[in-house]
């Protein structure tokens, strides 16, 4: 329920007004040791929910451009033991709220991300509930005891690929 509602946000950012052109800016999340760039304004939200059995609080930063919903998620699980579950259930409610499944898994390669076995790259293809398609890229990595997931959504066409490549080369962690 609580990642519907996560979903829910996600997609009332993508009726905010950001411009339709790409203007990729540096941003550095409060709270995290991240550096992503975003194609536009990212705006910030935080809520606390369940995940890796413990009430967290997650961050999230997220804009709209050029039919594409860009977001950077993140969450620091205190315990090096919930790290994994953290991001098994990350990735399992992204699939979840787009009714997707993964058309492509690749390793994550962050520069400066901790490794870890469930740390990966995905493309998914889904649904809204509206029926719409859908198409979801998506990154699940960690940095110590913190977790991240940057996503891009789009309905109907894929984002351009440059777009993708700009967004998910960008991102680097720092100790």
């Amino acid at each position: 329920m609580q990642a519907r509602m996560w979903m829910a946000a996600l997609a009332a950012l993508g009726t905010a007004a950001c411009s339709p052109t790409l203007d990729w800016r540096q941003v550095r999340p409060e709270g995290s040791t991240l550096e992503a760039m975003f194609p536009c304004k990212p705006v910030s939200h935080a809520r606390r929910l369940a995940l890796a059995g413990a009430e967290t609080e997650m961050s999230m930063l997220a804009c709209t451009a050029g039919g594409s919903t860009y977001a950077v998620s993140f969450a620091d699980v205190k315990e090096p033991a919930r790290v994994g579950s953290a991001l098994a259930e990350l990735r399992g409610a992204a699939l979840a709220n787009v009714r997707g499944e993964a058309r492509r898994s690749v390793p994550a390669a962050v520069p400066g991300m901790t490794p870890n076995a469930r740390a990966e790259r995905l493309s998914v293809e889904g649904r809204l509930p509206d029926g719409r398609a859908v198409r979801q890229e998506s990154a699940f990595f960690v940095h110590a005891t913190r977790v991240y997931q940057a996503s891009i959504v789009s309905a109907g066409e894929a984002p351009q690929a440059e777009a993708v490549e700009a967004f998910f080369s960008g991102l680097r962690l720092s100790s």
